[in-house]
Parts: structure tokens; C-alpha cells; sequence
């Protein structure tokens, strides 16, 4: 799969800029660029030592397209692993399109989306998963997103995989050993042992598809919904946090008939506000459906603020209505309109949840429920060495791993052969290492690069 020849393309985003990267991988890379690249030295590019910089002009037609700097990496140490360069021009627009296309018109092509990481995986700089995180990365829109991308991209979650399978393999060869001996009837993979491994491995699989939903929040945004009556200030308190007019402010009960929502990063956790329909009891059918998107707003959401109006001497009403939507959500109630406020209330009215007091309005004490919306994420004790899942093809290939495992053990517990056994332990084996890339085709490789960026 392993193509030998030499691709090009702009590695920098679209459009106009101070400098801008035409990047070039494969054997004949430094040869290509020598044949249009006058270096102010006076020397060849094939001359030149990796891994090292050089100015000169781009030439055309005996004319001079541009002035710039060109890198020099040398096989097997570039992100490739192949002879690669990167030409640093300036941003123009028709300045990079020009130097793309001399250097097809030299011998390179256009690269594939994807082509340099999926080059970078097939000659084993890096494996399948941290090609993933190449994506993850240039895609993360939080720094938890980038704190998850960069720990797979150095190999935490690969190195996990690869003690796993390692112990797995050195059953499996023995349970088959003892396929070779069955008429003798020995045996030697010690079934106690197994089935410890076999649990641990099962354990920790569980406990890394558990990340998924953490991981998922990370990448897209921990869903919140804001809730409570009309008029309580939950448009207001939406446009606070946003620090923009996303939502429709009226003194008018029931303005807000559908959801509203928008994503913004609160100490770099990525959080996606959804402003509901207020909760009270009406006879407009539109209103009475927007009520219903609420309930199944709360349903979805992970945390809930929960907005009272704290010049309103009154109770929460319709508490109870979503109060059966709120197990296993983090619930924080807002006691919004603090300036002029009539009303104060004991957490003991809400289990305990976290009250926090603010003014909307004014945007008093909004850093005190950002700091309770983090605190509630539990965030702030990820570390860049905690291995979370977010990607869904990892996700479905560790469940089917751990449903392999259950087989083993129940195989074990029923005394079934080692044939049995071989062939599941074979199954776990295999779906680890899709992760991974150790086992793997080129409708997965497709599947994966074809999402990339061009010059990635």
C-alpha cells in the first residue's frame, strides 16, 4: 500500500496570509524542488544536511515567482518517514497555487486528503490511533479536547493496547500449544491464571468504553440546559454567558418556544447552552410543545441550571415536573435577579444542590457559576496522562472486545476445549488491534483519511 511516489500540497488553511507552507513528501521530493529552487548559497538542495533551512527563489520560466525558505528532512526523519520539504512562501493566494503547480509540472502530484499521516502510519511513524489524534488535534476547540488529542498522540492509549494484547498473545500461543498435544491431554496455560488475565483485561476494557460519554463531551461540548419558569431571566442569562444577543429577551411569558443553542468554552472545557422553553401550566398548544423540548432537553443534557427568580417571593413550581428527568445529572440551581431579590433559599430544598446567586441582568457573580459549572464537569482533575475515548470506531471496537471476553470466561467456566478458547482470545486480539492499526485493510484506511484535511 505503500505508494513511491511524491506528493504535494498546501499545508496551511485557505485564503490569504503572512506566509503560507507548500509541503512535499516522497524519494524524489528533494530532487523536484532542486529543479526550481535557487538557493542564495549557491549550493543543490541534494547537497544540503537534514533537517536544515535555506533561502533562496522560487524560478519559473527564468522568472522569480517568489522569495523563500525551504526545509530539508531526509528519510526516516521527517513526519513522514520519507525524503519530504516544505517550501515557506509568502501568503498569497496565487503565489501558493503558482508553486503548487510547478511543482506538478516537476514531477509531484496532488496529495490525497489525508496522504501525509496515512504515509506517516504506513511506514510506522506513527500507529493508527495517533493518526487519529493528528484529526482530534487540529480539530480541538477546547483545551480538554486538546489535553485528550495530544495524550493520544503521544501513545498513551496505544501503549495500553499494546500491554494487553502482548499478555493476551502469550496465552493464546500456549492454549494452541496445547492443540499440538491434545491426544496427551496436557495443558499448558494454567486456566486460574487465564481467567484473572482475561477479567483484568475485561475491567479495563470496560473502564476506557465507560470514557466514551466523558470523551464525547470533550470533543462536542458538555450539553447544559437551562430551565425554570417564564420570565426568570434564562434567554438573559444565555446572552450573559455567550457575551452576545443569541436569545430573544421580553418581559412577554413564553417568548421562548423552542430550544436555543450555542457553544463557548468556560476555562477550557467546551460547554453547549441550550435555552428552553419556560415551565409553567398553559393552554397554547405551541407553548405546551416547547414544554414537552424542555423535558426532553433536561433528558439529554448532563448539567441542569436550574433559574429562579429571586424577586418573586414564590417557590419553584414545576420543580417536580422534571425533578424524575434529573437522576444522575449535576443540578445546579440559579437564583437569578439577586438585586432585587425578596427570596433566598436552603439547598436542603434541593437535595443539596449547589445554589448559586447572580444578576443576569447586570452580570453579577456570572464567574461564580462558571467556576460551578466546571467544578460540576469534574474536569478539573484530568490530566494529560488520562486515557478518555472519543473517537466512535475505537468505542465500537473495544465493546466488541469486551463481549469476546465475556465469552472466554464463560468458555472457561464451562471447561470448554482450548480450540474454543483459542478462537475468541483471537477475536479480542483482533479487535484491539484495529485500534491500533496491527490488523487493519483499505476500506478502514479510507474510512479514516478520507475525513482529513488536504496537507495533513
Amino acid at each position: 500500500m505503500i505508494k513511491d511516489d511524491t506528493i504535494a500540497a498546501i499545508a496551511t488553511a485557505p485564503g490569504t496570509g503572512a506566509i503560507a507552507i507548500i509541503r512535499l513528501s516522497g524519494e524524489n521530493s528533494i530532487k523536484i524542488v532542486e529543479k526550481f529552487f535557487k538557493s542564495k548559497s549557491k549550493k543543490k538542495l541534494s547537497e544540503q544536511k537534514a533537517n536544515t533551512i535555506h533561502f533562496g527563489e522560487i524560478i519559473d520560466n527564468n522568472k522569480i515567482i517568489d522569495e523563500v525558505l525551504v526545509s530539508v528532512f531526509r528519510a526516516p526523519h521527517s513526519y513522514t518517514g520519507e525524503y519530504s520539504v516544505e517550501i515557506s512562501c509568502h501568503g498569497s493566494v496565487f503565489i501558493q497555487q503558482k508553486i503548487l503547480e510547478i511543482t506538478t509540472k516537476n514531477g509531484a502530484r496532488l496529495a490525497d486528503p489525508g496522504e501525509y499521516t496515512m504515509r506517516a502510519f504506513l511506514n510506522g511513524k506513527l500507529d493508527l490511533s495517533q493518526a487519529e489524534a493528528v484529526a482530534d488535534l487540529i480539530a480541538s476547540k477546547s483545551e480538554a479536547a486538546r489535553k485528550v488529542a495530544m495524550s493520544q498522540l503521544k501513545g498513551g492509549f496505544s501503549d495500553e493496547l499494546q500491554v494487553l494484547r502482548s499478555e493476551l498473545v502469550n496465552f493464546v500461543s500456549l492454549i494452541e500449544l496445547e492443540l499440538d498435544f491434545s491426544e496427551e491431554d496436557v495443558e499448558f496455560a494454567d486456566r486460574t491464571q487465564l481467567t484473572e488475565l482475561i477479567t483484568k483485561i475485561r475491567n479495563k476494557i470496560q473502564t476506557l468504553t465507560n470514557s466514551f460519554d466523558y470523551g464525547n463531551a470533550i470533543k462536542n461540548g458538555i450539553p447544559v440546559a437551562i430551565v425554570g419558569q417564564p420570565n426568570v431571566g434564562k434567554s438573559t442569562l444565555l446572552n450573559t454567558l455567550l457575551k452576545e444577543d443569541k436569545a430573544l429577551v421580553s418581559d412577554i411569558a413564553g417568548t421562548t418556544r423552542d430550544s436555543i443553542e450555542d457553544i463557548i468554552s468556560i476555562n477550557g472545557i467546551l460547554f453547549r447552552f441550550i435555552d428552553t422553553a419556560g415551565l409553567r401550566h398553559t393552554d397554547d398548544t405551541i407553548e405546551n410543545l416547547g414544554i414537552e423540548r424542555t423535558i426532553e432537553k433536561v433528558q439529554k443534557a448532563e448539567i441542569v441550571l436550574y433559574l429562579i427568580d429571586a424577586s418573586i417571593e414564590r417557590k419553584a413550581e414545576l420543580y417536580d415536573k422534571i425533578k424524575p428527568y434529573l437522576e444522575e445529572k449535576k443540578l445546579i440551581i440559579v437564583l437569578n435577579k439577586m438585586d432585587k431579590a425578596v427570596l433566598h433559599l436552603n439547598p436542603t430544598d434541593f437535595n443539596g444542590s449547589e445554589i448559586v446567586e447572580v444578576s443576569a441582568k447586570h452580570k453579577t457573580n456570572i464567574t461564580n457559576l462558571e467556576n460551578a459549572l466546571v467544578k460540576a464537569t469534574s474536569f478539573s482533575t484530568f490530566d494529560e496522562n488520562d486515557i478518555i475515548i472519543t473517537n466512535a470506531r475505537h468505542f465500537a471496537a473495544l465493546n466488541h472486545s469486551f463481549e469476546a471476553s465475556e465469552r472466554v470466561i464463560s468458555a472457561i467456566e464451562q471447561g470448554l476445549s482450548g480450540d474454543l478458547l483459542s478462537f475468541d482470545i483471537r477475536e479480542m486480539l483482533t479487535y484491539l488491534g484495529e485500534i491500533t492499526g496491527e490488523v487493519t485493510n483499505e476500506e478502514i484506511l479510507g474510512n479514516i483519511f478520507e475525513n482529513f484535511c488536504i496537507g495533513k
